[in-house]
């Protein structure tokens, strides 16, 4: 596998080594081992998988108490897929990264703890999978709105379907108290 880091520290892109015949594909989308050398946390406790409509976007969301490490990969379709850094005092303080993940070209995104996670489905309905390094725990929650100015992430959508939940979160600030350290 071929692991690339990002502008943001600890924020991954991993690209298996795929193995093609006429019969199809063959990869690993885990190796406790292999991603421990790489950097990734050795212990996931928590797989998560979800499905959208073309047009949606979720997050960007972060956890505080209960902060998840997130190893994300698209198993349908294509995601651009975005991580924030919102650790207070961090030198990436608002910072951002964006990379597309696919069904056809199988890469994954880590994005560390201390980092609001999000992604949206340009085109196709898509399914995505995720590994989580802590469980979720819905009252440890927190967001901010995808459009924040400040941040200023280039969506490769406009107008995107969102839950009530995501449209209320407010714009990132280095005076907001719900953010990780």
């Amino acid at each position: 596998m071929r692991v690339t880091p990002t502008d943001l520290p600890g924020v991954l892109i991993i690209e298996p080594r795929v193995f093609e015949d006429g019969r199809g594909w063959f990869f690993e989308s885990y190796h406790a081992t292999r991603y421990a050398e790489a950097g990734l946390p050795e212990r996931f406790v928590q797989d998560n998988h979800s499905r959208s409509q073309a047009g949606t976007l979720r997050g960007l969301h972060y956890q505080l108490k209960h902060p998840q490490g997130k190893l994300v990969r698209c198993v349908r379709g294509a995601i651009f897929d975005v991580a924030v850094d919102v650790r207070r005092g961090s030198p990436t303080f608002c910072k951002w990264v964006g990379v597309e993940l696919s069904q056809a070209n199988k890469r994954q995104l880590y994005v560390p703890p201390g980092f609001a996670h999000g992604f949206c489905v340009p085109a196709v309905e898509s399914e995505v999978e995720y590994k989580c390094t802590d469980f979720y725990h819905p009252g440890d929650e927190g967001g901010i709105i995808w459009n924040d100015p400040t941040i200023g992430i280039t969506w490769p959508i406009r107008d995107p379907i969102l839950s009530s939940k995501d449209a209320a979160y407010a714009p990132l600030s280095a005076d907001r108290e719900d953010l990780p350290a």
